[in-house]
């Protein structure tokens, strides 16, 4: 083939390969430009030539950088091992400008934030990120229905407020992530004649109220094309339909794009890296934390000009450790969720009920796949993994079977996973009364000068965050080199990212459709990286991505890569928050588990006893996320 070209064709051939090749030295532009969108733009130039020679192009780009020597300088696509991470925060010898405790939705926001502004950050997370309440959530990414109907019920201007807010947070949350985030179309059934032009001015409202940021026009639908557009809602005295929309994403992944963006930025971030301690100064000043490393189980000394308690339900535990007479504030409520199978809701439609049995709002929401139900609310105790109650999941199959016609048989034996959540509910403490519960959150500066951030939700993470670091400046009279940008900073793997994605990976790679499409809704342009990653699958299609669940697109070269890239430390950690298998079918993670143990022992160098340890805490662990005692004897 190469003889039948022209003198032409091959010097331009020669080039674009050669071009490819050097793209990945120049790094003048470290966290904008990158190889992908170089070979992309040289391919579309170079139309003419043969495919053969091309095509692969950008996937010989991807794969060089793979292989970058890990003591060189690094740039936007390789963060540094988590080994160098601790390593970083043990030989640290000038303090540090913040040391963010919790890495959680709201700790590693903190950390994008000031790292952008050109502080000096740490961020360290006792378990993994996300961990706790971030990966639980109901994956909305709202302004909030219920405060809007208070707000305007109630003539409540702080109501409207918190609905104006997240509505901005909401647009800023879709453009900087938009391969994990994205707009939903949620479906409103009306039941009676008269809720008609109640919810739609409603509806309108919530559209108004975002202003130019609005996502798509809320709309009603006749009776017809309510049934039409959800097949499975209950006909019977159905007289239409209304429609808004609001944003979704994926929680877990999100948290993980954010401490990747943080620690590409320049910030030091540590998963399962516990704080045993605060240190003070000579004036009882908090200037610090002992370190422990749950993986090594070494101990250490970090100092830092000022320490963010960032830690979501378990915020009391770390202001007592500054102060065992500081007063708790966390008021912890368990809100439980359920996954059902993908049959039971469209793929591209959800359905809110805003008037349950007890006056709750439910949502039941196409993710990833199936069907997401929930949420409870109720009073718990705060622990690491908490335990859904039987009670409330049988409440949550009640309420959704109200809606769904009779041909819909809702059985306890489809609930494929089920979790709970802690929301940390707050009071202030400098309130006159400290027993009422704040609206949205609170930022705490103790006598000892330790900053607590509490409250909160998904949607306004950043908002917090910018007022966290604010406060912390001012706090600590620290010396910020620029404003907050986090409204204009993207996160790892949003540069260049496009719908269409996913078929330059089918065409380049042989990968079957659905796993393309989920490596692109996962990891953005990152998907490239993925995808060097040797994973053949001996089939004649496809020929790329062996999958750990035949009927999940998760693929064993996610897990080398979580490994390798993404601060993956545990089974747990791949099967929950890298990958979300754990979220969406139990079962399903156990029956993957012994050959993600077998990978994972390969990177990160396990020996039997480890892998035996791993097998052990991943089965415990599922059993919080609903897998059945039946299934834990046989293991």
């Amino acid at each position: 083939m190469w003889r039948n070209l022209s003198k032409t064709h091959k010097v331009l051939t020669v080039a674009s390969a050669a071009t490819a090749s050097f793209a990945y030295y120049l790094n003048s532009d470290k966290a904008k430009h990158n190889i992908y969108k170089t070979t992309l733009a040289i391919q579309n130039e170079q139309i003419s030539l043969p495919y053969s020679l091309l095509g692969r192009n950008q996937a010989f780009a991807e794969a060089l950088e793979t292989k970058q020597d890990l003591d060189k300088t690094r740039d936007f696509w390789h963060p540094p091992s988590r080994g160098e991470m601790i390593q970083k925060l043990k030989d640290n010898k000038d303090e540090f400008d913040l040391l963010i405790v919790g890495g959680g939705a709201t700790g590693a926001g903190i950390s994008v934030d000031a790292v952008t502004r050109g502080l000096k950050v740490a961020l360290v997370e006792r378990d993994d990120f996300a961990s706790g309440t971030s990966s639980r959530s109901t994956k909305l990414v709202h302004g909030g229905v219920r405060y809007l109907q208070k707000a305007i019920m109630e003539l409540d201007y702080e109501q409207y407020a918190l609905v104006c807010e997240a509505l901005h947070e909401r647009k800023i949350f879709l453009d900087i992530a938009p391969h994990l985030s994205d707009q939903l179309p949620i479906m409103l059934p009306v039941y009676k004649w008269w809720q008609i032009p109640y919810y739609w001015v409603g509806c309108k409202m919530y559209d108004l109220f975002a202003g130019r940021e609005a996502l798509e026009s809320s709309y009603f639908l006749t009776r017809s094309k309510a049934l039409e557009a959800f097949p499975m809602l209950k006909k019977d005295e159905l007289v239409g339909a209304l429609v808004y929309y609001d944003g979704q994403h994926n929680d877990a992944r999100m948290n993980v794009a954010l401490a990747t963006t943080a620690a590409c930025y320049g910030a030091v971030v540590a998963n399962h890296c516990e704080v045993i301690e605060l240190t003070k100064d000579d004036k009882g000043m908090v200037n610090g934390a002992k370190l422990r490393d749950n993986i090594s189980g070494d101990e250490w000394n970090v100092m830092a000009k000022g320490v963010i308690n960032a830690t979501g339900p378990f915020t009391d535990g770390l202001r007592k450790m500054d102060n065992e007479q500081n007063i708790e504030i966390v008021a912890p409520s368990s809100g439980v969720h359920i996954i059902l199978p993908n049959y039971y809701s469209p793929r591209n439609m959800g359905l809110v009920d805003p008037d349950t049995s007890d006056g709750r709002v439910i949502f039941f929401l196409p993710w990833q796949g199936n069907t997401i139900a929930g949420t409870t609310d109720s009073p718990t105790e705060v622990t690491q993994n908490p335990m859904p109650k039987e009670d409330e999941i049988n409440w949550i199959l009640d309420e959704v079977s109200h809606y769904l016609s009779s041909d819909v048989k809702v059985r306890r034996s489809d609930v494929l996973a089920a979790w709970s959540g802690i929301r940390p509910l707050v009071r202030d403490p400098h309130a006159k009364n400290t027993e009422s519960l704040v609206r949205n959150h609170i930022i705490n500066v103790s006598e000892n000068n330790l900053i607590t951030i509490a409250g909160g939700k998904w949607t306004t993470y950043r908002a917090m965050a910018e007022e966290t670091v604010d406060k912390a400046i001012e706090v600590f009279s620290l010396k910020a080199l620029n404003k907050c940008c986090t409204e204009q900073t993207t996160l790892t793997g949003s540069e260049g990212y496009s719908n269409t994605m996913f078929i330059r990976l089918v065409q380049e790679f042989g990968m079957d459709t659905e796993v393309a499409q989920h490596l692109a809704r996962s990891y953005g342009n990152r998907a490239w990286a993925v995808a060097s990653i040797e994973d053949a699958t001996r089939e004649i299609w496809p020929t790329y991505g062996n999958r750990i669940s035949p009927n999940y697109p998760y693929i064993e070269s996610e897990i080398r890569y979580a490994a390798r890239q993404e601060f993956a430390c545990t089974a747990v950690d791949v099967l929950a928050r890298r990958t979300r298998l754990a979220f969406l079918n139990a079962e399903a993670a156990l029956q993957s588990l012994p050959r993600v143990v077998e990978i994972l022992s390969e990177e990160l160098n396990w020996d039997k006893e480890r892998q035996k340890e791993e097998h052990k805490n991943a089965v415990v662990f599922l059993t919080t996320m609903g897998l059945s005692k039946d299934k834990v004897q046989n293991n």
